[in-house]
Order: structure tokens, then C-alpha cells, then sequence
């Protein structure tokens, strides 16, 4: 059965947000937007109404989506999820994701990118571990060796690991120095391969003057 629109009160918490009122009594809440066009005494129907907050639910979750990406970026997978778990209707979510991807707010090839860069510039650690990193985002093959592609040899972001991370071990004996070093770079994914000789690269790189003074 229609309904009249009887009031439309912008929300106090909320200024963009438009409380209607049908029939005298509250009915539900809409975004600006979505309310931009109803007028007092404007009959709705039900279909009308359904509309209306599917419109609504679909704006809110992308303003939602928005707010996430403007913390970090995130892949695609993360934002699903995230929606997911604040229970939007799947067929929402996935126009909210075709929304994002399509006005360039959302790409897996370029989160993908920036995880390795920023990864290998602040905090190195294998290949292996970032493909596992990315993989655990949500991000496909294709995009993950693209990114990988761009980065430097395995050697060098084991070095670039173990240098930072040697200064806080200088004052142990060689054994413990090792064993230290060795067990942080295993962690960050490098193989006992790179590891071996690299130990031993850094130490004698770190006590080189004091086998010269």
C-alpha cells in the first residue's frame, strides 16, 4: 500500500542524514542524496520505498568503503571483507567494489605495488614472504609477480634486513651474533642460502675497524 510522505527532518547526530516520516510516524533514514528528490505529501509506493533504501544501504557502503581506503590502501578482498562483516547485502557489496574499481579508488595492481615497495624501503623481507603477504590479501598471481618483477635481488633485501637490524647486536660474540641474525632474517622468509654467507658478511662489515685499529 502507498504512503505519504508527512515530514522530512534532516538528523541532529547527523546532518547527512534525512529522517521520513510516512503517514505520521517515522518510516526509516536516507542520505542526502538519496532524499534529494521527495517532497512533503509525495506519495510512495512499497517498490518506491524499496528503492529508496537499497539506494541508501548502497551509498552508505560506499562511503564506508571510502573511509577504509582512506586509512590505507587495501585490496579488494580486505574491502569485501570488511563490508562483509558489517553486513551489507552481497549484491551491494559487490556493486560498491565495481563503483570503487571503476572511479580508481580500488586496484589490486596497485596495492600490490606499493605493499612491495613499501615493504622492501622500510621493512625487507623475502620474496617468498611477500608473495605469501599478498596472497594472504586477497590479491591474484598476475598482480603479485608483477609487483614482485620491480624489486631487487634477494641478496640485497636480505642485506638491507640484516644491516638495520645488526646494529642492535653489536655487543654479542660471533656464535650468539649469528644465531640472532640468522633466526631474524629466517623469519622474514629469506632461505638458509642467502642467510649463511650474508651473516657473516655483516659481522665482518660491522668489526672491520677493529681489526684495523
Amino acid at each position: 500500500m502507498a504512503q505519504i510522505i508527512t515530514a522530512l527532518k534532516i538528523q541532529k547526530r547527523n546532518p547527512n542524514r534525512v529522517n521520513v516520516y510516512l503517514d505520521g510516524e517515522y518510516a526509516f533514514g536516507l542520505s542526502l542524496s538519496a532524499a534529494a528528490w521527495l517532497r512533503v505529501k509525495q506519495t510512495l509506493s512499497p517498490e518506491k520505498i524499496a528503492e529508496l533504501q537499497a539506494q541508501d544501504a548502497q551509498e552508505t557502503a560506499f562511503q564506508q568503503a571510502l573511509r577504509l581506503l582512506s586509512f590505507r590502501p587495501r585490496s579488494v578482498a580486505e574491502v569485501r571483507k570488511k563490508l562483509v562483516d558489517r553486513d551489507f547485502d552481497p549484491a551491494i557489496i559487490e556493486t560498491v567494489l565495481g563503483r570503487l574499481i571503476e572511479g580508481d579508488y580500488l586496484s589490486d595492481k596497485a596495492f600490490a605495488k606499493e605493499w612491495v615497495e613499501n615493504r622492501s624501503a622500510f621493512r625487507p623481507r623475502s620474496r617468498r614472504m611477500l608473495h605469501y603477504e599478498l596472497r594472504q590479501k586477497g590479491v591474484a598471481e598476475e598482480h603479485i609477480q608483477s609487483a614482485l618483477a620491480s624489486i631487487e635481488a634477494e641478496s640485497d633485501l636480505a642485506y638491507q634486513a640484516g644491516i638495520r637490524y645488526a646494529a642492535r647486536l653489536a655487543d654479542l660474540d660471533r656464535e650468539m651474533f649469528r644465531k640472532r641474525l640468522g633466526g631474524y632474517l629466517a623469519r622474514r622468509g629469506f632461505s638458509y642460502g642467502t642467510i649463511s654467507p650474508l651473516v657473516n658478511q655483516i659481522w665482518d662489515e660491522l668489526h672491520s675497524s677493529e681489526r684495523s685499529s
